[in-house]
């Protein structure tokens, strides 16, 4: 499905990321990869080469301009340019009520999860224009959007920012053939769920009474990468066992 595309998957070395890396490889693209930490990105990288594919690693914070910078650089440089970024990489932050949020926790949650994907879209973009157009993914979350939980605020507001993000990248430059969605899950199976009762707790909000695999989310970010998703732009796609719908 992927087959002459090169993609940019930010928090590569794990759970979500790690999944869709996996599955955009083995659909044909070259991969520029990236999370903070390069011993774990550079394992993911030898794990997708010695299965046949392409990838190199750009370890670094996506709330840098420079870190989205060198990705770019090794996209064209490594594989000729750009046609998918998919804007993954993202932090809980501060798990406290609202008023107890320092200003500094408020501050780095929103660089992670919303100013790293505008720093990640503002330099995207123009290299997409360069191949006449791509896709662009942001995982955002039904926390914030469908639902509000306890201690999440920071998180919950940063990642429903993404959706006024998507809809500007959409009525900027959809007519120029770039197409932005935002992926929305609902409970996932990576560490950052929790133990065993914190996982029990978050199955029981979900209309499928389980949380997901991270390849599940992964399959939805291909479809929205992909050509089945010719006519899709400036939406959200929720995959979140019914998570919004049983509200």
């Amino acid at each position: 499905m992927l087959e002459n595309k090169v993609a940019i998957i930010t928090g590569a070395s794990s759970g979500i990321g790690l999944a869709a890396a996996r599955l955009f490889a083995a659909e044909g693209a070259a991969l520029v990869l990236n999370a903070r930490r390069q011993e774990n990105l550079q394992a993911v990288v030898e794990e997708i080469t010695a299965a046949g594919g392409r990838a190199h690693a750009v370890a670094g914070d996506v709330g840098e301009d420079e870190t989205h910078r060198r990705m770019i650089e090794a996209a064209r440089d490594m594989f000729g340019g750009l046609d998918i970024a998919f804007n993954n990489a993202g932090s809980v932050g501060p798990y406290k009520p609202l008023a107890d949020v320092m200003p500094e926790e408020w501050g780095e949650a929103l660089a992670v999860n919303l100013t790293g994907a505008f720093l990640g879209a503002r330099r995207q973009i123009p290299a997409m224009l360069e191949r006449g157009g791509g896709s662009i993914i942001f995982t955002s979350t039904f926390v914030g959007t469908s639902v509000g939980i306890p201690n999440m605020g920071a998180y919950a507001s940063a990642k429903a920012g993404l959706m006024g993000l998507v809809k500007a990248i959409t009525a900027d430059y959809g007519s120029r053939g770039i197409r932005a969605n935002a992926l929305l899950p609902g409970g996932v199976d990576t560490p950052a769920a929790g133990d065993a009762a914190q996982k029990e707790w978050a199955a029981g909000l979900h209309a499928l009474k389980r949380i997901a695999q991270p390849e599940e989310i992964a399959r939805a970010a291909l479809f929205l990468a992909g050509p089945m998703a010719s006519f899709v732009a400036g939406t959200a796609l929720f995959a979140d066992g019914g998570n919004a719908a049983v509200k």
